[in-house]
């Protein structure tokens, strides 16, 4: 298989003139300006994706295959109220956009890999927390305060629905104090793999995605603070290009990055899951890890892969 090789260099050097210290979003997240259009728009395309997600669910699988597969009947028509909150939100942020003379992106072609009931949930529980770290992220990008309120509004369903699933698959459902804000592209890193192609009449959005991170299969199956864990680099290294500087995985919290240092292994880079600082927000719950040359600030040009998802379960 051909390997590509990514230098952190041009990480790191841009990291460098960064403040040593960074407390709050505003200062790790570099989002483009963009307009409320195409905030909404990309909101739209993760509620589209979502939407999709449940409807493919709820037609694969019955309330008898959820039941065998230890979910009792409530959760089926609960999920049921899930999928139509994800509709609802889909048809409300089409018309916003259309009211403001914006086109809105249509659905887009997906492969969500539905094999069994219980990874379909694990995957909606991911879908979900993704989610409400989207709108966190975008919130303070937007200028519209009805906007802005729509948003909020969405943000409340999306972590009623986060901490239901969770619940459902006996997790924490409320990990922590905080929830981690994502950037842009960080986002659409975690939902790249799951479009396969979009309408061709769609508005472009000003997002990439970076080099997939994901965490080992054979990771333990409960990890805490301490816990050591390998993240998956498939078809790629990241190198620093010295060959010597050390690279790091930054879990992203909305107080700023917890760091640790990644060691190369065979496939990827192994590290000790970080214990934050005190007064900060904690590493628990559905962390976000990317691998970056930068041990002070985590923004989208310090990221060289990632963000993976690692379940991180409170100490």
């Amino acid at each position: 298989m051909k390997s590509t090789v990514f230098s952190v260099a041009a990480f790191a050097a841009v990291a460098a003139a960064a403040p040593a210290k960074n407390n709050l979003l505003a200062v790790r997240q570099s989002a483009p300006a963009i307009t409320d259009g195409v905030i909404l728009n990309y909101a739209l395309t993760l509620e589209h994706l979502e939407d999709k997600f449940y409807r493919e669910v709820l037609d694969k699988f019955s309330e008898s295959d959820f039941e065998e597969a230890g979910f009792p009947a409530p959760f089926y028509a609960n999920l049921k109220s899930v999928s139509k909150d994800e509709s609802t939100h889909v048809s409300f942020l089409t018309a916003a956009l259309k009211a403001a003379n914006v086109t809105p992106v249509e659905e887009c072609t997906y492969d969500f890999g539905l094999t069994s009931v219980n990874m379909s949930i694990a995957t909606a529980s991911i879908l979900e927390g993704v989610g409400v770290s989207a709108y966190l992220g975008a919130a303070a990008d937007i200028m519209s305060k009805n906007y802005l309120t729509a948003a909020g509004s969405i943000l409340t369903v999306e972590s009623r629905h986060s901490a239901y699933i969770r619940d459902a698959l006996a997790q924490s459902p409320f990990p922590s104090p905080f929830d981690a804000p994502l950037t842009y592209n960080e986002v659409y890193t975690l939902a790249a793999p799951f479009i396969k192609s979009c309408p061709s009449t769609n508005p472009p959005l000003p997002v990439k995605a970076f080099p997939m991170l994901t965490a080992s299969p054979e990771n333990p199956k409960t990890v805490t603070s301490g816990t050591k864990i390998t993240l998956l680099t498939d078809g790629y290294t990241v190198k620093p290009a010295d060959g010597q500087s050390q690279i790091y995985a930054a879990f992203i919290t909305v107080t700023g990055p917890v760091f640790a240092e990644a060691t190369p292994v065979e496939g990827g880079f192994s590290l000790t899951v970080p214990t934050a600082d005190e007064g900060k927000a904690p590493v628990a719950g559905q962390m976000y890890v990317v691998l970056t040359g930068c041990n002070t600030v985590v923004t989208d040009e310090t990221t060289a892969a990632g963000p993976a998802v690692v379940e991180v379960t409170p100490s």
